[in-house]
């Protein structure tokens, strides 16, 4: 029986582009390539148990895995590899990989001749709902993560759901903390839906945020509801902790801030604990840190515009918060060190 696929299009004008849901769409990236492509350099890691043919000629570039590889010399790296086997700004990047992988080939296609094409075949869960669609590229610094980057949307999207038989259970849950987040974002039962009907609505929630608010200027900033605590846990912990784990911690840290900021009721904040921990079964517990790193950490996040900056839950839903004190921080990061 034919495997069902899902298409979701990201509207963005002449830039708008599909994001296909499915198995065995492997074969559909021939027909992703833009019609004046020769050449195509092809960014992965080794070890992902998924090649490509995309019809022209390619080279392969494999990247290191981990964080301390997330980095501009990878860029200057890849860059010049470009340069050697000739890429011209006709040509197309594809990344084949997880949410790494595809921020460093579209932050590198950005910079090379100032833009080329760029394809996505997303491998792993997490990629597949959030970190491959909606254009956000970047690398980290020492200083902090994905300060430095590019919005540059690619020609396309693949999420070959055969590649998640080869992850580790590690490695889905990354993609269940991103998940959780959008049952926050829009109160969908995402779990009661068939894993590819599951991945396509995560794909459309994005997809509209992300046509409606393409550079974060408003909405989109939603989408990183958890991810400031989330992003000082994975730096204050040499990246030890995986993005999806950090992502289900803050979700919780940041019910817990707004509540201290008399947002939301501890009903609500229970809620976060119910979903989080018991739905999508993830830790929510804050591993051992040292309170001011965080705090500082968090006042490097890139969507800070006045001060401390989060998305917080509100009487109307999850919203941008500027200006939040570190007296509360700080009592939002004790009261879930507390908890049990």
């Amino acid at each position: 029986m034919k495997h069902q696929v899902r298409s979701v299009r990201v509207s963005l004008g002449e830039r708008s582009y599909d994001v296909l849901v499915g198995h065995g769409l492997r074969a559909e990236l021939v027909a992703m390539i833009p019609e004046h492509a020769r050449r195509a350099a092809v960014i992965t890691q080794e070890g992902i148990p998924f090649s490509v043919d995309p019809g022209v000629g390619y080279e392969v570039f494999n990247i290191g895995r981990g964080e301390e590889f997330k980095t501009l010399s990878t860029i200057e790296t890849l860059c010049r590899g470009f340069a050697d086997m000739g890429l011209t700004r006709n040509d197309v990047v594809i990344g084949v990989g997880g949410g790494m992988v595809t921020d460093i080939a579209g932050f590198a296609a950005a910079s090379w001749h100032r833009g080329i094409p760029v394809l996505h075949v997303s491998t792993t869960l997490v990629g597949m709902v959030d970190a491959a669609i909606g254009g956000k590229t970047g690398v980290n610094l020492p200083e902090g993560k994905n300060l430095v980057g590019a919005y540059w949307q690619p020609s396309g999207v693949l999420c070959d759901l055969d590649t998640l038989a080869t992850l580790s259970a590690r490695e889905m849950r990354c993609g269940m903390g991103e998940m959780a987040k959008y049952h926050f974002l829009t109160g969908d039962d995402l779990l009661d839906l068939e894993l590819v009907d599951r991945i396509a609505r995560c794909v459309q929630i994005k997809a509209d945020i992300v046509g409606a608010d393409e550079r974060e200027g408003g909405q989109r900033a939603l989408l990183n509801y958890g991810h400031t605590l989330a992003h000082a846990l994975e730096i204050a912990g040499d990246f030890q902790l995986a993005h999806g784990e950090a992502v289900a911690i803050g979700l919780v840290y940041a019910a817990h801030l707004a509540n201290v900021l008399g947002r939301i009721s501890t009903a609500r904040v229970q809620q976060h604990y119910d979903v989080v921990g018991g739905l999508y079964e993830l830790k929510t517990a804050l591993p051992p840190s040292d309170p001011e790193l965080l705090l500082s950490l968090m006042g490097r996040d890139k969507k800070a515009l006045r001060g401390l900056t989060f998305v917080l839950d509100g009487p109307s839903g999850p919203e941008v918060v500027a200006g939040v004190t570190a007296e509360a921080a700080l009592e939002a990061l004790g009261q879930m060190s507390e908890a049990k």
